[in-house]
């Protein structure tokens, strides 16, 4: 092997570390729940880790993960899309304009066809006529938020319609999709028979561990929806679809190297065009959530920059859907203690992100005092000196979230509001350098050019 091999390898190392693995997210995903359960216990806010909380945070996840999801095929594909606020807005309009004349489930697929239009739409632009991809994403916001403005007030507002609730604003009511409750350990109903509810009993005792276990496992298997079910599975299946096929091989390929891909006979072009009218379809469906299991209806202003949030959790998970799934789940968490615990639960979270600061800070500390030896390059040096800076800005943050909790009972309804949008902000500020996006992202290909 080279130097030159040696070293890259070894710059490669440090500045990326070791990658984890499933086992590692499982043992991360305990202690997690173990500290939950210790904060909850210190200033008793039952609401960190109760069944309640936890069927708020996937209601208000999953439309985040399917924007995010969408996202990341378009931009795997080498397109960026920040119009995915825009289909979402097309996918709730549409959902709800055909979901309450015939049914939630038709407001489903009118919701995902309504997006894929919006998706086709961007890859129009953006792959045949060379547009610019933010700016094509920006005019696809503005048009999908003025379409279905102008929309709702031509048909929500008029004749039966209106009869049964719209306006101009709004749609009617939408059926809401059937939910299910497991039986035995969530008080299901199986054959006419009511089971008790034995998770709900435990979580009720409010033990230490098992009573957040039982409450974590409740909120999971009682009253979810089946389009919740649905958007659970589009994560193994889409790894499985991208990276374990020649199909999904082909779409990372145009967003790695399109002109490599065009030599070896890839047709990037339809490559493309699927995978962003599949960024769109997915965030129709998140717009089609919204109104079929969120709010059963139609509103104006009804995403609430959901879908810039889903690119947000993209960008956190790395453009990979477990990460994408898992940054979700944050930015969820963080609105569902807005909306179930209020200023109470958010101070015990300040206790809980402190000492995950001052995990941050000793595992930063350590792997710049491990790196330093072999420092020989100015890469490694850059490496080096970040983990030190890291560290030192962790342990500032630490100290200053400690003496906000010890100096407080309860954070302030203004600040509460805002943690979603401020966690968005920390976790992509501390997530940026270990980040790799698709190497042709946004590059404008022409077919047969040179590079």
């Amino acid at each position: 092997m080279s130097t030159v091999t040696t070293a890259a390898g070894k710059a490669k190392a440090l500045t990326t570390g070791r990658r984890l693995r499933w086992p590692h997210h499982l043992l991360i995903a305990a202690a997690l729940l173990v500290l939950l359960s210790l904060v909850r216990l210190i200033d008793d806010a039952n609401d960190v880790t109760s069944s309640g909380t936890v069927g708020a945070t996937l209601r208000l996840a999953v439309p985040i993960f399917l924007a995010g999801l969408g996202g990341l095929w378009a931009e795997r594909s080498g397109v960026i899309n920040i119009g995915l606020e825009g289909m979402m807005i097309l996918g709730t309009w549409s959902g709800a304009w055909a979901g309450y004349q015939w049914g939630p489930w038709a407001g489903v697929a009118a919701g995902i066809a309504g997006g894929a239009l919006g998706g086709l739409l961007h890859a129009v632009a953006t792959v045949s006529f060379g547009v610019d991809h933010i700016v094509s994403g920006v005019a696809i916001n503005i048009l999908g938020l003025g379409l279905t403005q102008f929309l709702a007030g031509l048909i929500f507002d008029t004749g039966a319609a209106k009869a049964l609730g719209g306006g101009p604003r709004q749609s009617p009511p939408v059926d809401p999709i059937s939910t299910l409750t497991l039986p035995v350990l969530s008080g299901g109903e199986i054959f006419g028979w009511r089971s008790p509810d034995w998770l709900g009993s435990v979580e009720r005792h409010h033990w230490f561990l098992a009573s957040d276990l039982a409450g974590v496992l409740r909120g999971l298997t009682s009253g979810m929806s089946l389009l919740t079910l649905v958007a659970l599975l589009l994560v193994p299946l889409t790894f499985f679809v991208l990276w374990r096929t020649a199909f999904g091989l082909r779409i990372r390929s145009c967003g790695e190297d399109p002109y490599a891909a065009e030599s070896l006979g890839v047709p990037v072009y339809r490559m493309k065009y699927l995978a962003v009218t599949i960024s769109g379809a997915f965030s129709g469906l998140a717009g089609a959530f919204l109104v079929t299991v969120a709010a059963p209806l139609y509103q104006d202003g009804q995403t609430g920059g959901r879908g810039f949030i889903g690119l947000a959790a993209m960008i956190f998970g790395n453009w990979r859907p477990g990460g994408l799934a898992a940054g979700s789940l944050l930015f969820g968490y963080t609105d569902a203690m807005n909306v179930r615990g209020g200023g109470q639960a958010v101070h015990a979270l300040l206790l809980f992100v402190t000492v995950l600061l001052v995990a941050v800070a000793i595992w930063q500390l350590v792997r710049g005092n491990r790196m330093r030896p072999l420092v020989t390059t100015d890469v490694e040096r850059r490496a080096v000196r970040n983990a030190f800076v890291g560290g030192a800005l962790s342990v500032v943050f630490a100290a200053a979230l400690l003496a906000w909790f010890l100096s407080s009972d309860v954070v302030p309804g203004e600040l509460v509001s805002f943690t979603p949008h401020l966690t968005t902000l920390l976790v992509l500020a501390l997530a940026s350098q270990r980040l790799r996006m698709p190497a042709a992202n946004g590059i404008q290909y022409r077919r047969g050019e040179s590079r």
